[in-house]
């Protein structure tokens, strides 16, 4: 009997493995007999197990069998978002399933909801109104003698979609398996944004914010983002690191990256577009200084210059420095790029389009929580970034985070 249910788990494990990496490969594809299918290929028999024991009545707040077992306790709790990003979305079932603190997708009581490929570490979630839901769970452990990093599977089923589908798995950021993975598996078009969490450590639990945007990246989603002027890559997905020239500022003289610096808190890097109203950045500079001796140590802002075509440095620093020492500012950096599509600093990962006069992105550690194109210096548009700032601060920023590699 220990030899029949030691065979069954190995299968179980290698059964799951193969789809993880299916999806790292195909996660924008949809196979034939899934053309019209919302999200995609689900390898048969997968995603449907999100019905298999689930209860009449969800909230937003779930318990796994494995937070009363050995383990590190999680809590993973976020938002889940409409396409655009900014519109909770309520009645949204999230379900989840893990490993064991020993790798395995154990059948733990052995009853016939465990007895699955899923294991016995599993549940659901549905958001309230302000499409809110947490997770109290363990770290899975990883794979034993597997290359894979740990992981959480999610699935989702909207109300007003008829079937489920799958998004990125949740990787851990402190997991010394996610960087030498990465390398051969890079997290590209993430389905519903990055699944990258940034472990918090509470006092007896570790805490992971994660945000869902539905529809992201989702092959044969019903809902389209309305965006009449695209630049930047999409709330949902990891701010990218890059290393553009300070020529004025805290960092001057550098090439400090915005988010591996200052990652850890909120940030707002101001990209100008070809050819800058010197007299609204000017405005623009003033507002975003204000708002960073407002929050201290919790926002780092940065100007970003740069042209279409490779520029002059000196020219560029020239215009920096005189604009930092006129304005006198202190807490803003003032950067440039020698051009848009320049590998050098890889300001090209940010996807900025030239020919918007400008773009803000809002980042959370180090997450895009928020993004705006052609705002005006005006007390409206001032109005808009401040709500954005307040909307998305973190509840958790006094918590400290874990070493890093």
């Amino acid at each position: 009997m220990k030899f029949i249910t030691l065979i069954i788990t190995v299968a179980l494990l290698l059964s799951c493995s193969g789809q993880s990496g299916k999806k790292a490969q195909e996660a924008n594809q949809a196979t034939a007999g899934s053309v019209n299918r919302v999200g995609g290929d689900c390898e048969e028999g997968y995603c449907e197990l999100i019905y298999y024991g689930m209860p009449k009545e969800m909230n937003n707040t779930d318990t796994s069998a494995g937070w009363y077992e050995a383990g590190k306790k999680l809590l993973v709790t976020g938002t889940v978002y409409q396409i655009d990003g900014r519109t909770p979305a309520p009645n949204v079932i999230v379900y989840y399933h893990h490993t064991d603190n020993n790798g395995y997708y154990s059948p733990g009581d052995g009853t016939p909801f465990n007895s699955t490929r899923h294991g016995h570490i599993r549940g659901w979630v549905k958001t309230d109104a302000a499409g809110h839901y947490a997770i109290y769970t363990i770290r899975p452990g990883p794979y034993p003698k597997v290359e894979d990093p740990e992981h959480i599977h999610l699935i989702i089923k909207e109300p007003n979609i008829a079937n489920e589908y799958w998004i990125n798995d949740l990787v851990f950021d402190d997991d010394p398996r996610l960087l030498p993975f990465r390398k051969k598996h890079p997290e590209v078009n993430p389905r519903c944004g990055s699944g990258t969490l940034r472990v918090l450590l509470g006092d007896s639990m570790q805490i992971a914010e994660h945000d869902i945007v539905l529809g992201l990246n989702i092959p044969n989603y019903p809902v389209k983002q309305n965006d009449s002027v695209s630049s930047g890559l999409n709330i949902g997905e990891d701010q990218p690191s890059f290393s553009p020239y300070h020529a004025f500022g805290p960092d001057k003289g550098s090439t400090a990256c915005p988010v591996c610096k200052y990652g850890r808190y909120q940030g707002i890097i101001y990209f100008a577009g070809n050819n800058p109203d010197w007299e609204k950045v000017k405005k623009w500079l003033q507002f975003l200084e204000e708002q960073s001796n407002i929050h201290g140590k919790y926002l780092k802002a940065y100007f970003v210059y740069g042209t279409e075509a490779p520029a002059d440095r000196k020219q560029q620093q020239s215009i920096l420095e005189k604009l930092g020492n006129e304005l006198n500012i202190r807490n803003t950096a003032l950067t440039f790029v020698p051009y848009w599509q320049d590998k050098k600093t890889e300001v090209y990962l940010n996807k900025i389009n030239p020919s918007a006069e400008n773009t803000f992105i809002i980042y959370k550690h180090r997450s895009i929580v928020d993004k705006y194109i052609n705002l005006q210096p005006t007390a409206s548009d001032f109005a808009i970034i401040t709500a954005a700032l307040s909307r998305t601060r973190s509840a958790y920023f006094n918590i400290p985070e874990p070493a890093h590699e």
